[in-house]
């Protein structure tokens, strides 16, 4: 079995990782474009969903 290490980021995190303003990564969320979590006010991206976007775009402008 193997085990993956799961990183959750802040908004601010998923910010810096991206170069993008706080509008567009909640225009993200929103449109499920990147996945996130919330536990009480707190809203948390996988790291791996930032991982999965970069990918994805990088596909589309290929």
């Amino acid at each position: 079995m193997t085990t993956t290490s799961l990183q959750l980021l802040t908004v601010p995190e998923a910010m810096t990782r991206l170069k993008l303003g706080r509008t567009k990564i909640y225009e993200l969320i929103r449109t499920r474009r990147l996945v996130s979590i919330t536990e009480g006010r707190a809203r948390r991206i996988p790291e791996s969903s930032v991982q999965d976007y970069i990918r994805s775009r990088l596909e589309e402008a290929a």
